[in-house]
């Protein structure tokens, strides 16, 4: 077998294949041993939940009932033919595209301003996090208090602002309810955002902007032709990481609005927030399956699209 030289030692790779691995695993079972606490975890709760979830969505599987009789595709046949799925589907993509663009956008706004080499600068950066690490739950109860018809104080500055006339329902209006849930989560989510640009902003070499400022190139011009090219890896992970989490959100449409109005099934009725009402609600647990499956297989797709932009954009960076 070849041998390859690491800092003057000589060192033979291991042999591929299925024996390889055992051998290999055998010489350092300690270090699976370690990892056994973790790997345990992972499998009992991941691992063997996908594979209950998969096997239940093809079963009736009401937790009432007694018999769970094998009904093959009928659950996924019914997705396809469930109008209540497919409006929530499209209350998950208003609830994307009015988060995703908006806090990467402002969470870019807010590494550039925090960029600057300042005294004092990481009080303006903790503080821009702490959204970030506060509860969803505690945030999302703060909130419902902002956004309260009789004391809130959204209503408060609004009219002492004289930008409305009478106080508002937020959270009780079709109109008003999803708008109110995106401004919580740009919120909540901008100093993410921020913090992973501003990771990607120090990343970038001052050489690059000397240069360009000897070549008479403007603020516009460097961020145009060198800062946004270069953060291109970090936008395409934070687009896709931002994407996912939109669309899985349950914890913020629960506490907030739950799924209404009006009342469950309303105005911001997500795909996940009906799963949980076919779960836990009426209890079909086989079809609740079917339709995580299917938003896994909606969410692997638009995924997968994203990733396939990205290529073609680094492969073509021209067209």
């Amino acid at each position: 077998m070849a041998q390859a030289v690491i800092d003057g030692i000589e060192y033979t790779p291991p042999k591929r294949g299925f024996k390889g691995v055992l051998k290999e695993m055998r010489r350092e079972w300690t270090a699976y041993l370690m990892n056994a606490p973790g790997l345990i975890l992972f499998c009992v709760f991941v691992i063997y939940a996908l594979y209950t979830s998969f096997t239940l969505s093809f079963r009736q599987w009401d937790i009432l009932q007694p018999a769970k009789p094998f009904v093959g595709l009928q659950n996924y046949r019914e997705v396809l033919h469930d109008t209540a799925f497919w409006l929530s589907i499209g209350h998950t993509i208003y609830y994307v595209v009015g988060t995703v663009p908006a806090e990467m956008a402002l969470g870019l706004a807010l590494a550039l301003l925090l960029n600057a080499k300042l005294r004092a600068m990481g009080i303006f950066r903790t503080a821009y996090y702490l959204p970030v690490v506060t509860p969803f739950v505690v945030a999302a109860i703060i909130w419902k208090w902002v956004y309260n018809g009789d004391f809130g104080l959204a209503n408060f500055y609004l009219l002492k602002l004289h930008l409305i006339s009478h106080p508002l329902l937020w959270l009780s209006s079709e109109r008003l309810a999803m708008p109110a849930v995106i401004i919580m989560i740009i919120w909540k989510s901008a100093g993410f955002n921020m913090v992973m640009y501003l990771a990607g902003l120090q990343a970038i070499p001052d050489e690059f902007y000397e240069a360009a400022a000897v070549d008479g190139a403007g603020a516009w011009q460097r961020f145009r032709r060198i800062t946004f090219p270069l953060l291109a890896p970090m936008t395409f992970f934070l687009l896709v990481i931002n994407t996912i989490g939109a669309t899985k959100d349950f914890t913020t449409i629960f506490v907030m609005t739950n799924g209404g109005p009006p009342g469950p099934g309303g105005a911001t009725t997500t795909v996940v927030y009906y799963i949980y009402t076919q779960a836990f609600k009426f209890f079909r647990m086989g079809y609740a399956s079917a339709l995580a499956y299917t938003l896994f297989v909606l969410l692997f797709v638009i995924s997968f699209a994203q990733f396939r932009w990205y290529m073609h954009r680094v492969e073509e960076p021209n067209s």
